[in-house]
């Protein structure tokens, strides 16, 4: 990589921080109607930015929601395409009181950004934009083609992302997809998450009797709406903490020796888990470990389970109906559509007599898996190994991103998770806040990411 672009990034860091406090001015809450301008006017801030690096055919597209903003480089003829995806539209500020700066007002306090959005994605999403400028402004070219695709309802689930892509899907055609709206696993740890979980899961509603029936006159004679539920709840494991549901597991892909080496190297300690959470003991799947059990095996979990009297006291009553609300968390392979099948299929055979029972879906996504030694993977472990001079991190998610497994299932392209927050830089929360020691080495590794992924792929 030339050294005028660390230069040029040098030079240029205080303007750099300028630029991205405007960005952050503007209050682009999705979630909230009475920002729709604001959100507007931060998509129209992107496509300027997007024109002003020198990207073409820069345009702001509409949904039946918030827009998304294209913009592409195209010059570098039989070389890779990168598609570039994050998001302009930032959560809600409330409680507002809790910030100790105003969340539109970027500060710097103790070379950390202080604002909405700085980590999560506007800072991230804007280190794209400078790094590319960084290198075709210093060599008047870049190493590979870029696309970039920028929406503004990320934080609302991405609910029109999904059918924009399958409708422009030779727009955004590329050979790799970049994201950089997750987090390095700690200060100074350079990770790279390769996969997440997805997610399926559904209402049970239990009911019984035509209403609640005194205990006294019909306890021991009729079905407990409530007991009924537990039996069908307590179905769903074994002693050992496996699911029993039939056929949940028959598509689950088994961890690779590499992957256990990689994840063997974080040295994690459960007992600081154990600590943190104020447990006397962790939970799971018998032969795995938490970092395993959390990030590449599936679950089943009641999150929530309701039913009969919830007053101070006692009522004596058989409840009529009960309520469980059940979510799985799935790993590559398996498809949410079928798991839930099996789900219905499992409650339906262990309802027990007297109740009737039927069941609400929720929404779904599915899992998404770049393999581990992908080049695209793999070149961006170098990268940041370059820069941060300490060995990359391999991690897959538990959680689900459900627009990343979209664009896996539609575009069908290697996805690459490559972030620069940190999880204590409270996305989300009141005084969010982005380290500049990864932003000043997060571009630098974008800038040798570009040149690795000319060679590679």
């Amino acid at each position: 990589m030339n050294p005028k672009i660390q230069d040029y990034l040098h030079t240029n860091r205080e303007a750099h921080l300028k630029e991205l406090t405007e960005f952050l001015s503007i209050p682009s809450i999705s979630a909230l109607p009475e920002h729709k301008d604001d959100v507007r006017r931060a998509a129209d801030w992107t496509a300027q930015a997007l024109e002003n690096i020198g990207m073409e055919n820069v345009k702001v597209y509409e949904t039946n929601g918030h827009p998304v903003v294209y913009g592409d480089w195209l010059k570098a003829e039989g070389k890779p395409t990168v598609l570039i995806y994050g998001h302009y539209d930032v959560q809600p500020v409330d409680p507002l009181h809790l910030w100790d700066s105003p969340p539109f007002q970027a500060e710097v306090r103790d070379e950390k950004l202080y604002a909405r959005g700085a980590s999560d994605d506007k800072g991230q999403t804007f280190m794209h934009l400078k790094a590319i400028q960084a290198v075709l402004e210093t060599t008047g070219t870049l190493p590979v083609n870029f696309k970039f695709c920028i929406e503004g309802e990320e934080e609302i689930g991405s609910p029109n992302l999904p059918l924009f892509t399958e409708e422009n899907k030779d727009l955004l055609a590329a050979d790799v997809l970049v994201i950089s709206d997750t987090g390095m696993i700690e200060k100074g740890k350079p990770t790279i998450c390769y996969g997440l979980r997805g997610l399926c899961g559904l209402q049970i509603d239990v009911r019984g009797a035509k209403s609640d029936l005194h205990s006294g006159l019909y306890g021991g004679g009729v079905q407990n709406a409530i007991h009924a539920l537990v039996d069908i709840v307590n179905s769903f494991h074994n002693e050992n903490a496996e699911i029993t549901v039939e056929g949940f597991y028959d598509k689950v892909l088994p961890l690779t020796d590499e992957e256990k080496e990689a994840y063997a190297a974080l040295n994690f300690d459960e007992e600081t888990v154990k600590q943190e959470l104020s447990v006397s003991d962790l939970y799971g799947e018998k032969g795995y470990t938490y970092l395993e059990r959390t990030w590449v095996r599936p679950t089943l979990e009641v999150n929530g389970i309701y039913g009969g009297f919830q007053g101070e006291g006692i009522k004596t009553v058989l409840p009529a109906e009960a309520h469980a609300k059940i979510t799985c968390r799935l790993v590559p392979n398996q498809d949410p559509e079928e798991i839930v099948e099996l789900l219905q299929k499992h409650i339906k055979a262990h309802t027990p007599p007297g109740v009737e029972v039927t069941t609400k879906l929720f929404d779904k996504g599915a899992p998404f898996l770049t393999p581990f030694d992908h080049p695209a993977i793999q070149a961006a472990g170098r990268a940041y190994e370059k820069v941060y001079e300490v060995p990359t991190s391999y991690t897959r998610g538990g959680g689900s991103i459900p627009i990343v497994a979209a664009f896996d299932q539609i575009l069908n392209v290697p996805i690459v998770l490559m972030g620069f927050g940190l999880p204590t830089e409270n996305f989300h929360a009141p005084n969010e806040h982005f380290h500049l020691e990864n932003f000043d080495k997060g571009m630098l590794t974008l800038c040798h990411y570009w040149y690795e992924l000319e060679k590679s792929i």
